[in-house]
C-alpha cells in the first residue's frame, strides 16, 4: 500500500493547501418537548472532509473524488490528515498522471516515504 497527501491550489490566495480535520465534528439532537444531553463526536471519513472543501479550492472536489476512487481511496490518518491510498506505486503515478492531466497545477499528490510512516 501507497499513501500520499492531497495538496490543491487555495481559492482564495492560490497557495498550495491540504485538508485537515483539525476537530472531529459533535453531532446531537434536539428534542421538541424534552432537553437530549446525547451527543456523539466522530471525524469525518476523507471523502466527507474532501466535499467540505468545496468553493475553498479552485478544482471541482467531486471531479477530484471520482479520480481517486478510480486509483485508490481517500482516508483520514490519525484523525488529522486526508491522504490518497493506492495498491502499489503504479497506481499512485497513474493518478499523479490523470490529475495532473486534467486540472494541471491546482491538484497534486506528494507521496508520503514509508519511514515517515513507521
Amino acid at each position: 500500500m501507497e499513501r500520499a497527501m492531497l495538496w490543491f491550489k487555495c481559492a482564495a490566495v492560490h497557495d498550495p493547501v491540504r485538508p485537515v480535520v483539525k476537530k472531529p465534528a459533535i453531532i446531537g439532537w434536539e428534542a421538541k418537548q424534552r432537553q437530549v444531553d446525547l451527543v456523539i463526536e466522530r471525524s469525518f471519513r476523507g471523502d466527507e472532509l474532501l466535499v467540505r472543501m468545496k468553493g475553498w479550492v479552485t478544482a471541482d472536489v467531486y471531479q477530484v473524488t471520482d479520480i481517486i476512487q478510480q486509483y485508490g481511496k481517500l482516508k483520514i490518518l490519525d484523525d488529522y490528515d486526508l491522504v490518497v491510498e493506492t495498491q502499489d506505486m503504479a497506481d499512485m503515478e497513474a493518478l499523479s498522471n490523470k490529475l495532473t492531466e486534467v486540472f494541471n497545477a491546482e491538484v497534486w499528490i506528494e507521496p508520503i516515504p514509508k519511514t515517515l510512516l513507521s
